[in-house]
């Protein structure tokens, strides 16, 4: 008997060993780490561009990046193109128009290939001379709604992870009690 305590006290230590020392990091999404203008700043003056700071780089290519600003009434705001350096995105703003908060809604390709979305929340203290995009405007259009859908990209759960090692360690369990010697005699 505590040959088979042995064993199956030896096998769980070797499994959790194996689960947790040959896990590689997880494929994780890009995550904003800093913007220009910062999240929830008060801004003088109209911002020429806004940046976008993530903690790994962004895929380029054209189209796969979206940002668009939306004033405080709900207008769209034009900006030009998303510009890719590696995990910093650009985008020139032009003159942004009333006081009141803006949003600045992006959509990004991921390192891993998923796409990220959310927003940025600045306030413009000092009206500009700026005017509206027109409402036509499909690529401003698809960045807000991205940012309104929260940024859920449908990534798997935790609980599947939880529940795939726990499948691994009670089939090792399994195996070792099964391969165990049978009682001498």
């Amino acid at each position: 008997m505590r040959r088979l305590v042995a064993r199956v006290a030896g096998t769980f230590v070797v499994a959790s060993l194996a689960v947790v020392g040959l896990a590689t990091p997880a494929l994780a999404h890009n995550q904003l780490i800093g913007s220009n203008p910062e999240n929830e700043a008060t801004v003088e003056q109209s911002p020429s561009t806004v940046e976008l700071t993530f903690d790994q780089p962004v895929q380029k290519g054209e189209g796969l990046n979206s940002v668009a600003v939306t004033g405080p009434d709900g207008s769209t705001w034009a900006t030009g193109p998303a510009e890719v350096s590696s995990n910093v995105v650009t985008a020139t703003v032009d003159e942004l128009g009333p006081t009141g908060e803006y949003t600045i809604g992006y959509r990004i390709l991921s390192a891993d290939g998923h796409p990220v979305s959310g927003e940025v929340k600045f306030t413009l203290g000092t009206a500009g001379n700026g005017t509206p995009a027109p409402a036509e405007d499909e690529t401003d259009d698809q960045a807000s709604d991205s940012a309104e859908s929260g940024g859920d990209d449908g990534g798997l759960p935790v609980w599947v992870w939880i529940l795939g090692a726990v499948v691994v360690l009670g089939a090792g369990m399994t195996v070792a009690l099964r391969m165990g010697g049978k009682p001498s005699r």
